[in-house]
């Protein structure tokens, strides 16, 4: 990504809108900035050339997509669904069709995380393991048993030489590259809660991030939860440093807004970037990260489900419920 975007948070104006048939679960922007990739209810990867505006539909999921992840060249896209498939796509090709289909995990993978150095692809779900496969050969490499709950989401140091899990109850793992047991890094209480009505617990990192120095770890999710069953709860998103293990801030909204913080980035002009989803509506968040509000935010057409910057940090395209893919300029 490009070392100063030169953004203007306050100028942020919609730009595109696609329109599909069911509504959205995730999305992607390719690499190399050719393709923008989302997943719907449709059980769909579709493809959309923000260029040209022309859309193509991968089936091979038998359930909805959230995560996505790309090769370091850009030419490979990793989707994962709820049906447990990880699967290899050849990103520019006319008509793609799955390269390498794999039953990664038993229920849903909520994540998929890529090692800056290209090397690895990294799973996580339902069935509380973390797997980390071969990124070319699609090779189980490591399964990693460490957490008592549902991993809901992980992603590497810049130095590939860690990987930080997250799971139901907010704890979150360090996972040394040649150690095939965890450090628990820290347990964030407020990313979790138990409704005693419902008996349900409710939480994990629903996003996460790294800071662009790699001294930040960022994890967004629901807080004070009132009501398990709807989802009912205000949006958070907590720093750890990951050396260390230390709470450093929660951020927040200064309304206290109800929902979840469905995406997390840092910007290379130095701010975090969040969406948020819920009953509360669908907002676009920006904090500096010295202060626990944001500095600005923007409402949106509909309720936010996915998010993903831009390579060059100018737009940021968002997974909307009402069946729309939208792109939005920061510049």
């Amino acid at each position: 990504m490009t070392a100063n975007a030169s953004v203007d948070p306050q100028q942020t104006k919609l730009l595109q809108e696609y329109k599909l048939d069911r509504p959205l679960t995730a999305c992607h922007w390719d690499p190399r900035s050719r393709f923008i990739f989302c997943g719907a209810e449709d059980f769909l990867v579709h493809r959309i050339d923000p260029a040209g505006g022309q859309r193509i539909s991968l089936a091979a999921h038998d359930s909805w997509i959230r995560a996505f992840g790309s090769s370091s060249d850009g030419e490979t896209l990793y989707s994962g669904g709820y049906d447990g498939r990880l699967i290899y796509w050849p990103t520019s090709a006319e008509k793609p069709e799955p390269a390498r289909i794999i039953e990664a995990h038993q229920g849903w993978i909520r994540a998929i995380a890529v090692s800056p150095d290209g090397r690895s692809v990294a799973t996580c779900g339902n069935d509380r393991l973390v797997k980390v496969w071969d990124a070319d050969s699609g090779t189980l490499v490591r399964e990693l048993p460490g957490h008592a709950s549902h991993v809901y989401n992980l992603i590497y140091s810049l130095d590939s030489r860690w990987l930080f899990s997250c799971d139901l109850k907010g704890v979150v793992n360090a996972w040394a590259i040649d150690s095939e047991r965890p450090r628990t890094l820290v347990t964030v209480e407020q990313l979790h809660g138990y409704d005693t009505t419902f008996r349900a617990d409710i939480g994990g990192a629903r996003s996460i991030a790294l800071r662009g120095d790699g001294g930040q770890l960022a994890l967004g999710g629901i807080t004070k939860v009132s009501n398990a069953f709807a989802g009912v709860g205000e949006i958070i998103v907590a720093l750890v440093n990951p050396a260390d293990g230390k709470l450093d801030l929660t951020l927040q909204s200064k309304d206290k807004t109800t929902g979840t913080t469905w995406g997390l980035a840092w910007h290379p002009d130095g701010f975090w970037l969040g969406l948020s989803g819920g009953s509360g509506g669908g907002w676009l968040y920006f904090w500096k990260g010295d202060t626990a509000e944001e500095f600005f935010r923007l409402q949106l057409k509909n309720d936010g489900r996915g998010m993903s910057l831009s390579p060059d940090g100018k737009q940021v395209a968002l997974a909307h419920a009402d069946n729309h893919l939208r792109t939005y300029s920061l510049v």
